[in-house]
């Protein structure tokens, strides 16, 4: 079960986050448009609030983790549409390349042949980061078959299981096997919050000033926009649920 302290204070926190988000946005598109207006100085300035306001996030995420990581793999502060978006807790690294492609066909952002070779060369090494993820998730998986685990399934659904292995309690066998998956599920969370953040920094290390604007602007766009379109999707579910039931359809 979810730690209600934990969700309502991630939720509250969350929803602020979201909003000063979109209001950074409006200043990065209001930057994008009128650049000619702005010193490189005012381009930095900006950069280095957006990757504060991210950092921010993670701070808060791996710190209220500590009492409640199961929380961050199901995040009910989030809409179903993110939900289905995410991969170990967050964004994938790859996908924001995909938004790089989609701006290198725009004349105006325009990458020279050194940018897109880094950009490359870091597509790669996060690509290698995701499979490492990925992999210490299956482990992760596999080992909730391990021989303790099972042992203390069958004694869970047995009519007396009060002293086990040596007078120990059979709830705080249970406990203690938890805790070392917990602290699994935490590892593995925090390594993919390491490879987002690093994939981050890579690309604005290689982009100029403005062309990180146009980057953020595009990401963050992206973000905002899942989480809007999973706010207006909800009628539509409940709408198809009625339907659903109405036709007595068998799945």
């Amino acid at each position: 079960m979810n730690n209600p302290t934990v969700v309502d204070r991630f939720s509250g926190f969350y929803d602020n986050w979201i909003l000063k988000l979109e209001e950074i946005l409006h200043q990065l598109l209001h930057v994008s448009n009128n650049h000619h207006l702005f010193t490189e100085q005012d381009l930095q300035s900006l950069i280095s609030k957006v990757t504060t306001h991210f950092k921010e996030y993670y701070t808060v995420k791996w710190s209220l983790a500590r009492e409640d990581v199961v929380v961050f793999f199901s995040q009910p502060w989030l809409t179903p549409l993110e939900i289905a978006y995410l991969w170990i807790t967050g964004w994938k690294p790859s996908t924001v390349f995909k938004v790089l492609e989609s701006l290198k066909k725009d004349n105006l952002f325009g990458m020279t042949e050194e940018q897109q070779r880094k950009i490359g060369e870091l597509r790669m090494r996060m690509k290698m980061e995701e499979e490492k993820v990925e992999r210490e998730m299956e482990r992760q998986q596999v080992a909730m078959a391990n021989s303790k685990i099972v042992e203390l399934a069958k004694l869970s659904g047995r009519a007396t299981w009060k002293k086990h292995n040596n007078g120990k309690d059979h709830d705080e066998m249970v406990q203690l096997a938890m805790k070392d998956v917990f602290g699994g599920l935490e590892r593995i969370m925090k390594t993919s919050d390491c490879a987002r953040l690093k994939t981050l920094k890579g690309i604005l290390d290689v982009l100029r000033s403005i062309q990180c604007v146009h980057f953020l602007v595009a990401n963050i766009t992206i973000q905002l926009r899942i989480r809007q379109w999973g706010n207006n999707c909800h009628p539509i579910y409940h709408s198809l649920a009625e339907s659903i039931q109405s036709s007595n359809c068998k799945i």
